[in-house]
């Protein structure tokens, strides 16, 4: 299965099914009370993370999912069926977007969320029966289901993450260190799509992935480089890899960081370890002079080791010093969710507004557009229901003291009626 981490998806909740209307038929009974069951609720779009998944290829052809309609009320009270939820699977990791804005940020395994709630069923004729309304000849339809346009981004979620321009060294340090076994060349752009891999080290484990080469540009879409830095925002610590052999070594290094900078200003304060490497056969004298001179020409004080993941030199020290980071950042990011406040706010008693408009007067209110699309306007006991609720609401006394008057049109949830 081939790798994808973005896919639009259109998803379709189930609607509700409508109310029934009818009265209760028995031999030798007259006059049976109405008996219209309930329309059942329409399916719910659920996805949940699962670490069995790590893309979203699936979804590059299967770009539409639909749940099923709730079933119509019957007669005899009968409620109609609830229809099935959907329930999807995406890698941990997935964000998923409407627009611009963040719908939920999947981050742990067996996570779950609802991205498209089914509408609720209508009342049957039966649900309304009172004192003064002994034989209710209407019902509701059912809500539609909620139904949006979609953006899956998977962002790779690991501990380390491996960065550099190509033919760094990325993929064979990962290949040392870690049950990975990336493709490994001796030119630019082996690495096609990020490499996972599990490090044991001591008594601890944690997770390294190999980002694609970085090249000058990247930011603005040029090289791979592009598709990929999405992935760098989850982890948790950076190690630079640039080539010891490189002509220009601080050169290489700013031309990384200014491409995660243009992504990404967040990504300066990412703790970052710089890895000299292919230094195997090299002397420890020039060695040791390329990192002094490098650590003169950096403003701040940055970690620098040299290895060789060819023949081990220095390796275990680099996973020392990578594995103190990553603890060290568990333990700020533990302390900055615990310090959240949590904020509850007050409910809204009036949860509508009215306004005037140039052909008439306009109510909005997800609550009242709820009842006035469950209205059947060719049956006037329906509209009759939908009448009382506004006036029980106080909507009409609004309306009137912005000079409502009868015969004037009211719009609501794009249906129009008259006072």
């Amino acid at each position: 299965m081939s790798f994808i981490d973005q896919v639009i998806v259109k998803v379709s909740a189930g609607d509700g099914g409508n109310g029934h209307v009818s009265f209760h038929h028995e031999k030798y009974v007259d006059k049976g009370g109405p008996d219209g069951g309930d329309g059942g609720k329409g399916g719910d779009v659920v996805v949940i993370a699962s670490r069995n998944q790590d893309t979203l290829a699936t979804y590059r052809y299967h770009k539409e999912i639909v749940a099923k309609n709730g079933n119509a009320g019957e007669k005899n009270r009968r409620h109609g069926k609830n229809a099935d939820d959907v329930v999807i699977n995406v890698p941990v990791g997935t964000a998923i977007y409407n627009g611009n804005e963040l719908v939920v940020d999947l981050v742990k395994d067996g996570q779950k969320h609802t991205i498209g709630r089914g509408g609720k069923g209508g009342f049957g004729n039966a649900h309304f029966v009172s004192s003064k309304r002994q034989t209710p000849r209407f019902a509701e339809k059912g809500l539609p289901g909620e139904s949006f346009t979609l953006r899956f981004e998977l962002k790779m979620i690991a501990d380390v993450g491996l960065i550099g321009l190509p033919n760094a060294g990325k993929s064979t340090l990962l290949a040392k260190i870690s049950n990975a076994k990336p493709t490994i060349a001796d030119y630019p752009f082996t690495t096609l799509i990020p490499n996972l891999g599990v490090v044991d080290f001591l008594s601890t484990s944690f997770l390294v992935a190999d980002i694609p080469g970085l090249i000058e540009g990247a930011s603005k879409g040029k090289g791979l480089g592009y598709n990929f830095l999405k992935h760098i925002e989850r982890t948790s610590v950076l190690l630079h890899l640039i080539d010891i052999n490189n002509p220009d070594i601080y050169k290489s290094y700013q031309t990384i960081r200014q491409e995660l900078l243009n992504y990404d200003l967040k990504l300066e304060k990412k703790p970052e370890i710089i890895v000299l490497t292919k230094v195997e056969g090299l002397d420890k004298k020039f060695i040791f002079e390329t990192i002094k001179t490098l650590k003169e020409r950096l403003l701040k004080r940055k970690k620098i080791i040299a290895i060789s993941a060819v023949s081990g030199l220095g390796v275990e020290d680099l996973l020392k010093k990578a594995s103190l980071l990553i603890e060290k950042q568990d333990n700020v990011e533990a302390d900055i969710i615990s310090s959240i406040p949590i904020i509850t706010l007050a409910p809204d008693k009036k949860n509508w507004s009215v306004s005037k408009t140039d052909d008439g007067f306009k109510v909005v209110g997800q609550e009242i557009e709820e009842f006035v699309f469950k209205t059947d306007f060719t049956n006037e006991e329906s509209v009759g229901r939908l009448r009382n609720i506004f006036q029980r609401k106080g909507i009409f006394r609004e309306l009137i003291k912005i000079g409502l008057k009868p015969g004037d049109k009211i719009l609501i949830n794009q249906s129009y009626f008259l006072y």
